[in-house]
């Protein structure tokens, strides 16, 4: 059974000023996520579904999925707001969907094999999704048999800005005990600092592995969110700014012993457009790795 990938594009980049899932950023316009599909295809993935707001599917169906349509099956799925389990209410005043895991329960009716789940505006690297397919391989069939992929710190870092990201606690097995979100990750002096909740900084080593929001989940895992997605509702639903994240419901799973979920170490380098500032770079970064030949000049 092939994995299939399962990509979170229905958000807006606020902080770079627009849509930047579209963004030409390869020698003939591909976008990041263009390199995310190439790589996956490379893997053995046999499916790719993107979730994305209604109201983008013209345009993304046309500057995204005819690219590569007969390469890979795929599917369209939409996020938003008024999806949500019956008996449960949220703010009248609310205007944004509810975050990453709410995403990921819009693919429940179309995905029924492991699937991995990535954000559309990040790259993650052909190691990366090689190492994942093989784990979703090894559990194709099997239940409660997670993964995410664990960059190492000082390979996720931006050269404009400092970034958020989650800090993973692993036991001495690899598996995953925690993710705890750390704020203001930057390198100074060839140490990498955040701040933590007092406001101070606390170094950590380089290899130290976070979550870029590349996860690896059974079918089983739409069942458990829907449930703690009606539970967060209940709890938190009148908010009108609260997040229903990924990390949520897997700790939640994991502090309960319901599931298991493997950090998996890659060597890739993470990059993304973080902050405007970003775009140059990451142009360079993929007109290097076509250079070296590890991608065309021309993916599709």
């Amino acid at each position: 059974m092939k994995p299939t990938l399962f990509v979170l594009a229905a958000g807006m980049g606020s902080r770079y000023g627009g849509l930047k899932q579209l963004d030409g950023l390869g020698p003939s316009g591909e976008t990041i996520m263009d390199y995310s599909i190439y790589d996956a295809i490379k893997a053995g993935f046999g499916k790719v579904v993107f979730v994305i707001r209604e109201s983008f599917e013209q345009d993304f169906q046309t500057i995204v999925v005819d690219k590569f349509k007969d390469l890979i099956e795929v599917d369209i799925v939409f996020q938003e707001l008024n999806i949500v389990p019956e008996g449960v209410s949220y703010n009248p005043e609310r205007e944004k969907p509810w975050g990453t895991n709410h995403a990921v329960l819009m693919g429940k009716d179309v995905i029924k094999e492991p699937f991995v789940v990535i954000n559309a505006d990040d790259y993650y690297g052909q190691e990366s999704f090689q190492i994942i397919a093989d784990f979703l391989r090894s559990v194709a069939g099997k239940q409660d048999e997670y993964c995410m992929v664990g960059y190492r710190v000082g390979n996720t870092l931006s050269e404009s800005g400092s970034v958020s990201r989650g800090v993973c606690e692993v036991d001495e097995h690899d598996y995953l005990q925690t993710v705890v979100e750390r704020t203001h990750i930057e390198e100074k002096s060839g140490t990498i600092f955040y701040l933590d909740e007092k406001g101070e900084e606390v170094s950590i080593p380089a290899d130290t592995p976070v979550s870029m929001n590349m996860w690896g989940f059974t079918p089983d895992f739409f069942d458990y969110s829907w449930s703690i997605f009606k539970q967060f509702l209940i709890d938190r639903g009148q908010d009108l700014k609260s997040e229903f994240y990924i990390p949520l419901a897997v700790n939640e799973l994991i502090v309960d012993k319901k599931v298991s979920c493997k950090v998996l170490d890659t060597p890739s380098k993470w990059f993304g457009v973080t902050y405007a500032e970003d775009r140059p770079q990451v142009v360079l970064k993929i007109n290097e790795l076509v250079r070296k030949g590890i991608y065309p000049k021309r993916l599709f």
